[in-house]
């Protein structure tokens, strides 16, 4: 997968105190309220410029303070997953597994939304070599069968995503910010692949009983909450038989952010 122009953002991030995956652990917010934010790589530098004069703290594992993910998104043949978030079923799940290079874990991870816009994720480790097919995992499977409404015979892999995370905390640790830079996909069933260049991604988790610095800090730099979701722009993007629908408008939305065309490419 090719990566984006990356603009280096160490400088920004060194101005910030680092906080562990331990003391983390208060902020874990499995059940909360999500708010997305869609912006660009020049923009970011000027809200972690803001976020360090605030007091956030970066999560830094060893001695970085950028993290790499990789995750397989599951789904269905007929897509189920993809067509009920298009559809805009207010009750949905996503299936997915997800390897933490820094720390060296990997989850299954069950994320559901409810009728309030609440999401709620569930997850259990793996052993990193199950990202693509954790079907003779019998500890996997039973997870999956009592925490979701598909089974391990439902879904396969659809999907891979590669991108760049840092981590913010807040210095009242109420609230956790991901930002997500450098997002690049591979679709396995049509073997497609794309980038979204320097689009940046940014997500504010938070109960919503604590007032939100940052909400500030992202109004400021207008920046605006998007809803967006990385597996139906990825397959939007690189399934020329999915229907898309609106999620058209989220690809322009996303050029139009960072001034430049969005292209796909066939993997060998």
């Amino acid at each position: 997968m090719p990566e984006s122009n990356s603009i280096s953002f160490t400088e920004a991030l060194g101005r910030m105190k680092p906080v562990t995956l331990e003391e983390m652990g208060s902020v874990k917010l499995m059940n909360r309220i999500d708010t997305k934010y869609l912006t660009n790589e020049v923009t970011l530098l000027e809200v972690l410029a803001d976020a360090a004069l605030a007091g956030y703290r970066v999560l830094t594992i060893g001695d970085k303070r950028i993290s790499g993910y990789n995750s397989v998104y599951y789904d269905t043949p007929a897509l189920r997953m993809y067509y009920d978030h298009r559809n805009k079923h207010l009750v949905r799940q996503k299936v997915r597994t997800r390897a933490y290079l820094e720390s060296g874990q990997a989850f299954l991870e069950i994320k559901r939304k409810n009728n309030k816009g609440r999401t709620k994720k569930k997850r259990t480790e793996i052993p990193i070599g199950e990202l693509m097919d954790f079907k003779a995992d019998d500890a996997a499977v039973s997870y999956l069968a009592k925490h979701s409404w598909f089974t391990v015979a439902d879904v396969s892999p659809v999907l891979a995503t590669k991108f760049r995370r840092i981590t913010l905390v807040n210095p009242a640790m109420t609230e956790r910010l991901t930002i997500d830079t450098a997002l690049n996909f591979e679709n396995f069933r049509t073997h497609k692949g794309a980038s979204l260049e320097d689009t940046v991604i940014i997500e504010l988790k938070q109960d919503g009983r604590a007032a939100s610095q940052m909400k500030g800090i992202l109004l400021d730099r207008r920046v605006k909450p998007t809803r967006v979701s990385k597996y139906c722009v990825a397959l939007t993007l690189t399934d020329p038989e999915a229907r898309p629908g609106r999620f058209n408008l989220k690809v322009r939305t996303i050029e139009k952010t960072i001034g430049k065309k969005l292209k796909t490419y066939d993997i060998e």
